[in-house]
């Protein structure tokens, strides 16, 4: 394993990164070349090289191909400056104008650890917006960044290390780095636990109860559980995939520990998850649903349901089940065709009349090696169909449905 690089050797590093970047920023007639370069003379680079130097031209082609995973993922994808980790562990553009909605209207807000700037300047259309990250690199994306979103309010720009700092009063939002510490070429290896986020656990306590107010950033699996007292942690997906964990705290904070919110739908919910109980179904209903991830981890799932009117098909089971099919961002609908016991055999059997082209294979508590499952099933030319693994009411159960359309 390589070794951390020293104090002296970062630095070095920094400084070398940021005189590439102003380089880039300098010379626009680089990513003009570099377009109209066929993909051999892309792989080769010799011409580039001739032209621009070999440094600078790994650097652009590195941009581009980054600026190339951001499309379709941030405006203005093709101009902006990044870099495959920042766009990684940087906050969907969706998700972050959704957390800076809840922000005061007017106020000033402190971005730390800001990154390539996509919470800076979401936060940017609710007031000023000081962004600070001890990366000068970053910093320096986070200023041009502002400037081609071109920001309701301004963002100025600080590099320095937060925790040496105070943020008492402040109000913030924070995006802790969830690589392991030191290390600086990896990518977001989904670190689960706080402890080895940087800036750790024990500083983000002391932030949450230090008499600031705002949001922390933290992954969706991270062991936050009863690690944020009087906070609220909001689970926030979008598109069908859990996204976020963002801890809430000081006047910021909601009335409940928990809350779900599906994007983009914007449908949200919050209830003490021990003040309700789900009825339990005795037998799986003309429908199936199945809950948004995002449910699922806050806890949400009982309120969801009876909300929704549905059942739970077993206490160990996030399928829900019911009568009539319901429309709401909280829950996917599937119409159920027939319910069998947990028999790939009789799945077979089942299916021979009148197989479909596709099948979709599901399931949250039994495991199952959904690959091996749809090479045994017959292909035919019928409508896909979902095959769900299901616990019903303690016993395994196969429930054969489709997606209406």
């Amino acid at each position: 394993m390589t070794p951390p690089a020293s104090p002296r050797n970062s630095a070095r590093q920094d400084e070398s990164e940021c005189e590439i970047l102003r380089q880039l920023q300098a010379t626009p007639g680089i990513f003009e070349a570099i377009s109209r370069c066929s993909p051999a003379e892309r792989r080769n680079q010799q011409r580039l090289r001739d032209e621009w130097g070999a440094e600078l031209v790994r650097a652009a082609l590195s941009l581009c191909d980054a600026r190339l995973r951001a499309a379709g993922k941030l405006p203005s994808a093709n101009l902006v400056w990044l870099t495959r980790i920042g766009l990684e562990q940087s906050t969907a553009w969706a998700v972050a104008h959704h957390k800076a909605q809840r922000f005061p209207e007017g106020d000033s807000i402190c971005d730390l650890c800001c990154g390539i700037g996509v919470d800076a300047a979401a936060l940017a259309g609710r007031g000023h917006v000081l962004a600070v990250d001890r990366d000068p690199a970053m910093c320096l994306r986070t200023e041009a960044n502002a400037r081609i979103w071109r920001t309701r309010h301004p963002v100025v720009v600080r590099e320095a290390d937060v925790v040496q700092e105070s943020w008492s009063g402040a109000v913030l939002h924070v995006d802790p780095d969830r690589r392991a510490a030191g290390d600086r070429a990896a990518g977001d290896r989904g670190v689960k636990r706080l402890e080895q986020y940087q800036p750790d656990l024990s500083w983000m306590q002391q932030l949450t109860a230090g008499g600031a107010s705002g949001a922390i950033k933290l992954g969706p699996a991270a062991n936050f559980m009863q690690k944020f007292p009087g906070c609220e942690i909001e689970l926030i997906s979008l598109d069908g995939e859990c996204r976020e964990a963002t801890v809430w705290f000081g006047e910021l904070a909601g009335k409940y520990s928990f809350r779900a919110t599906v994007l983009p739908a914007s449908e949200s919910i919050s209830v003490d998850p021990l003040s309700v109980q789900a009825s339990q179904a005795r037998t799986v209903a003309e429908w199936m649903f199945d809950p948004d991830p995002a449910i699922v981890r806050s806890g949400m799932l009982d309120a969801a349901a009876e909300q929704l009117g549905l059942s739970r098909l077993d206490p160990e089971e996030e399928y829900l089940t019911g009568g009539e099919s319901v429309a709401s961002a909280f829950v996917t609908p599937l119409a159920v065709e027939a319910v069998l016991p947990n028999s790939i055999r009789a799945l077979k059997q089942w299916l021979r009349p009148h197989p479909s082209a596709f099948y979709e294979i599901k399931c949250r508590r039994i495991p199952v090696d959904a690959a091996a499952v749809q090479r045994q099933l017959p292909t035919g030319s019928g409508d896909p169909r979902v095959i769900l693994f299901a616990r019903v009411q303690g016993k395994a159960r196969l429930v054969i449905a489709h997606r209406p359309r």
